[in-house]
């Protein structure tokens, strides 16, 4: 598969795979569906996600699974399980939307509750920033949360993104408009922060 981005860059998404200290970020699997199941059928992560309905069904998570092959194959979406380095255990999710077309990405992320508050979900964000700069040689990287979901906010900040601005009743959360807090970093603040 030929890059994303630059041209002098060649990475195949579909084998890939992050480290962290105490993280895996690697492809989702079918098997992975109970465990997806499990930690998106909270409340508390449906409320404050744009994408996960609740109730979430028998069955959502196999299909959002067997999306991910031809989105990844294709360069769209890179979707990654976040998952302990020491055990394996599946804790929550992170995508990379590219938009290849201004090389730019879109990162989003989920971390089920038990795990909240530890420093997962920064450790993941941040190697997806890494990734993304280094690997795919994309220039910007931005991600939005809903306002009233400032720990999400948190984590953009721990990584260098800069707050850019609020989106005013931007999106509709289960008939209710919802604010959007919107953060980016460009490849030469991540450079200069990483030198």
């Amino acid at each position: 598969m030929q890059p994303v981005t630059d041209p002098g860059k060649t990475h195949d998404l579909r084998h890939t795979v992050l480290h962290t200290a105490r993280l895996v970020l690697r492809s989702f699997e079918l098997s992975d569906a109970p465990a997806v199941q499990e930690l998106a059928a909270r409340f508390e992560i449906a409320d404050t996600t744009l994408n996960i309905p609740h109730p979430y069904r028998d069955g959502m998570a196999e299909a959002w699974i067997l999306t991910h092959r031809q989105l990844r194959h294709a360069g769209l979406i890179l979707n990654f399980a976040i998952t302990l380095r020491t055990t394996g255990e599946l804790i929550g999710a992170l995508g990379l939307r590219l938009e290849t077309a201004h090389n730019r990405g879109e990162l989003g992320y989920w971390i089920g509750v038990p795990w909240w508050r530890q420093g997962y979900c920064t450790e993941a964000a941040a190697a997806a920033l890494e990734f993304g700069f280094r690997e795919l040689g994309l220039n910007r990287i931005h991600a939005a949360h809903l306002t009233r979901n400032p720990a999400s906010g948190r984590v953009m900040q721990k990584i260098g993104m800069r707050h850019e601005g609020t989106l005013r009743q931007h999106v509709r959360k289960w008939d209710v408009y919802e604010d959007l807090e919107k953060y980016a970093i460009l490849r030469s603040e991540f450079e200069e922060q990483h030198t």
